[in-house]
């Protein structure tokens, strides 16, 4: 992407685990009332937002919901990348991904190398968790390890090579999840090698997927799962804008924003730059 106005198309998603409004499902809505439209417009970036609403028969749902939640996300990405538009997904789960990796493969015709920023390796599966927390599925699910059927059913997905997905920041694993990471391909590196790990790969297109608790408690806490260890505003500014200028970024995803857990708004308010950051350019550097 150049400098020049872009078009932002901002997909909400605010649901956790099937159910709206609650926890992380209520970091979208936030992100709109402390004023993401606002910036971005400032920047000059033309916006428009779509709320991801699924309709279901069986409210409560998870796994139901959370596919359909998929699904409906593959299309919008699909239909914002048809009318050549930047989509910024605004979800409260990290499992929106498979979504937008469906959008994205669907548009461009092969899966996009996956950028994952996050405190945790989302690489269980019902085997491996011990929470049965579908969240820390979805890296599993985009590299076709897990939920087969489920992810089969979401119009574009291919699962993503292993060798196509780099965490970086993870540093929350389980055990088993961790042996699992560590013997699959997945590229797991610090921030500041990330950049020659992505070079080596040479995507066609990156999907960036930046789970607030990527960052240090020290930035500020995204939710109840955040630890120490992570990321400062610079490192993150410095990488984006660094991608952003040698590789197409084709979507990107704000994910796991529970304000309850950020009073002062400190992480709300770096969600916004980072998204008018990778819109527009103006903040990263």
């Amino acid at each position: 992407m150049g400098d020049r106005a872009v078009k932002v198309d901002l997909i909400a998603v605010p649901y956790d685990s099937g159910i709206r409004d609650v926890r992380m499902g209520r970091g979208p809505e936030h992100l709109f009332e402390i004023g993401i439209v606002e910036a971005l417009e400032r920047a000059h970036a033309e916006v428009s937002v779509t709320f991801i609403e699924p309709a279901l028969d069986s409210p409560g749902a998870e796994i139901a919901t959370s596919f359909e939640i998929q699904r409906l996300v593959a299309e919008r990405v699909a239909e914002a990348r048809g009318r050549r538009a930047f989509p910024i997904i605004l979800a409260g789960n990290c499992n929106t991904a498979v979504g937008t990796v469906a959008g994205l493969t669907a548009s461009a015709g092969s899966p996009p190398l996956a950028c994952w920023l996050d405190a945790h390796g989302d690489f269980n599966t019902p085997d491996t968790t011990t929470s049965g927390f579908l969240d820390g599925m979805a890296v599993a699910m985009l590299a076709g390890r897990c939920w087969n059927g489920m992810t089969a059913k979401v119009p574009g997905f291919v699962p993503v090579p292993a060798s196509q997905i780099v965490m970086i920041g993870v540093r929350d694993l389980d055990p088993l999840e961790e042996m699992s990471v560590e013997s699959s391909g997945v590229h797991r590196t610090k921030i500041g090698d990330a950049l020659s790990t992505i070079e080596s790969i040479a995507p066609k297109e990156t999907y960036l997927h930046v789970d607030l608790d990527v960052f240090d408690t020290s930035v500020g806490r995204a939710n109840s799962y955040a630890v120490s260890g992570g990321l400062t505003r610079s490192d993150f500014m410095s990488f984006a804008n660094a991608l952003r200028s040698r590789f197409t970024i084709g979507a990107c995803a704000l994910t796991a924003y529970d304000p309850a857990f950020d009073p002062d708004n400190r992480i709300g308010r770096l969600a916004v730059d980072i998204a008018r950051g990778l819109a527009t350019g103006d903040g990263l550097s």
